[in-house]
């Protein structure tokens, strides 16, 4: 089953960018280690849709689980700063392809997979 928005994708930041990402947004609170900001190519950075530095502490801690995580992750999202900003990433899917970049070693189990399955929600 594909949870994922339409016209939103997610790709690592490491990955060279390609002509078909469309806008690139990066979706981690802190800027990717080793990467030029000038080498990222990056249209947007809307911090409200990343996760708070103490629920990003809390899941990278030993006691954190995924599935705690999102529901807690789910929790941030609700708040008004964060749903101005998925509007905001709706208006752009809605206008051509949107590529959420992250450095996630594995964006399946990060916060991109829980902003795509909110993106993938409020367009239904």
């Amino acid at each position: 089953m594909d949870s994922a928005a339409p016209g939103v994708r997610v790709r690592r930041i490491y990955e060279a960018p390609s002509p078909d990402d469309g806008v690139r947004v990066l979706v981690d609170r802190l800027w990717p280690r080793g990467l030029a900001k000038t080498d990222a190519q990056i249209d947007e950075w809307p911090k409200a849709l990343t996760p708070s530095t103490e629920l990003r502490r809390w899941y990278h801690g030993s006691e954190g689980s995924y599935e705690e995580f999102c529901r807690r992750y789910e929790d941030e999202l609700a708040g008004p700063e964060a749903a101005e900003a998925l509007d905001r990433l709706r208006i752009l899917a809605a206008q051509g392809p949107v590529t959420l970049l992250t450095a996630a070693k594995d964006p399946s189990v990060s916060h991109t997979s829980v902003l795509e399955r909110a993106l993938a929600a409020s367009a239904a």
